[in-house]
């Protein structure tokens, strides 16, 4: 029967416990663990059998005694109280209040487990957000229903650059009119659109979690932000589950209130991390570098939660950042992001060390979504033909600079020259830019041009004549 106290527990394994009594239980159903000292502690069930069930408990089990406890099976997941009052909130991992104003006002929860989206039920992602970001709005693009992650390493930064989206976000639609920054779009109709920022943060240290709370706080966009902090020093389960809370709020805000919600999730190499610790206490078989084998369908779970669906004007993007060790794009989390996303914005080191902000990586990083999303009506006509030559342009300075390590510079011919000239240039006025600077498409697309306008007009060879004529006098250079 649901309700009734079990008292004992069999073992007592870290915050792993485990109970003889599993009659009616389900999987990931809440737990109730009461003992003499600290009273009642919160768990989840993660593994059962016939016999036993394994509760992980949301903390640790320090003073747990295996004669005294008890257990109540509550019947029912973990759940989230939503509703109009979450905008403004922070929430701890758990989903519990941590900003000392009470739940919020509502009768309605959620199991924060929630489903991935049915492929049926998507409608395809094709509308333009403008980050205000060169790198990305130039030759990333970011589409509304899209999860573009960000590949970063320890001390680069990807915290400033995901705190400058969130400020800076526009909604572009089809019709050229952008949002106000993070607080309304105007749609075909000219009616304003909700957007909204959810702000999950996985073991971050407490001076991380500070920045992004006073960077949110000192922009003004706070009204408008969901945060969920699970700071370094919580248990490893509450990280588990603070991106699904985190994202059960995203589906209630974009598909029962019918506003555009951008997901920003860091660090998911905490999350990862996380889940190979809990993984390694249940006991199961490792995978590649100790992860859980079912690590992709884990990541998958949280990630295929984002897009646009029929019957709904809303939309989740997500835009997770990940710190790859050893700045390791091969190792299994950016590997396995990699194949469950639609791209990757992947920053550099050493353009970092050359005081490039933000160091977008121009080869690694893509946008696969791009194409639907820019061109005539939704960005500009020349976008797509000015992305792909920036690319090229792009990739043959990595060949000459490669060269001119070997040779010397001195060596090179006046085309191999021109092109270290224009990688300089491209770097300095298209990548680099401040962290208050605010850029629209117009304006990076201008820049794009003024950078290309160090390589001759043969070499064009992406772009169509009529861009080059058009587009090129106005960056001050006739062809």
């Amino acid at each position: 029967m649901r309700g009734i106290e079990y008292r004992g527990l069999t073992r007592i394994e870290g915050p792993v416990v485990i109970t003889a009594h599993s009659r009616n239980v389900g999987f990931n159903e809440v737990v109730a663990v009461y003992d003499r000292e600290e009273g009642r502690r919160l768990g989840r069930v993660v593994d059962m059998s016939a016999d036993w069930a394994a509760v992980q408990i949301f903390g640790n089990s320090t003073g747990l005694s295996a004669d005294d406890s008890r257990v109540e099976f509550l019947g029912k997941p973990m759940e989230l109280r939503v509703g109009p009052g979450l905008l403004g909130r922070i929430f701890n991992g758990l989903g519990e209040p941590a900003d000392g104003y009470g739940d919020i006002f509502s009768s309605t929860t959620l199991d924060v487990n929630g489903l991935p989206i049915n492929p049926y039920a998507r409608t395809y992602p094709r509308d333009f957000i403008q980050t205000g970001v060169s790198a990305i709005d130039g030759m990333n693009t970011l589409i509304r229903g899209q999860k573009l992650p960000i590949f970063s390493g320890n001390g680069l930064p990807h915290n400033r650059l995901a705190a400058q989206i969130v400020r800076q976000a526009k909604i572009l639609n089809v019709s050229g009119s952008t949002a106000r920054e993070t607080d309304g779009a105007v749609s075909a109709a000219g009616e304003a659109e909700p957007f909204v920022v959810i702000f999950c943060a996985m073991g971050v240290k407490y001076d991380v979690a500070r920045f992004f709370l006073d960077d949110f706080e000192s922009s003004g966009v706070l009204s408008n932000v969901v945060v969920f902090l699970s700071l370094a020093d919580a248990p490893s389960l509450e990280r588990l589950v603070a991106p699904r809370c985190a994202l059960t709020a995203a589906e209630y805000l974009a598909y029962e209130k019918n506003m555009h919600v951008l997901v920003v999730m860091t660090d998911m190499t905490n999350y990862c991390e996380a889940l190979r610790e809990v993984s390694s206490i249940r006991g199961e078989v490792p995978s590649r570098k100790g992860y859980p084998g079912y690590l992709y369908s884990d990541l998958a779970s949280l990630y295929e939660r984002a897009g646009k669906i029929k019957g709904s004007s809303g939309s989740i993007t997500q835009i997770p950042i990940l710190s790859m060790p050893n700045d390791d794009i091969s190792h299994p989390i950016p590997d396995l992001s990699g194949y469950i996303t639609e791209g990757q914005i992947v920053l550099d080191r050493e353009l970092s060390q050359r005081g490039v902000y933000p160091p977008v990586a121009g080869l690694p990083s893509l946008s696969r979504l791009m194409k639907d999303g820019i061109g005539p009506g939704m960005t500009r006509e020349d976008h797509k033909d000015l992305s792909s030559q920036l690319f090229a342009a792009y990739s043959k300075v990595k060949q000459v600079r490669n060269l001119a390590s070997i040779i010397g510079e001195e060596e090179l011919s006046d085309g191999d020259k021109r092109y270290l000239k224009f990688g300089e240039r491209f770097e300095q006025i298209f990548l680099c830019q401040g962290e208050t600077e605010n850029r629209d498409i117009g304006r990076t697309l201008d820049l794009g041009w003024k950078a290309l306008s160090e390589l001759p007009g043969e070499e064009l060879l992406r772009v169509r004549q009529e861009f080059i004529e058009k587009y090129m006098k106005q960056a001050g250079k006739e062809r």
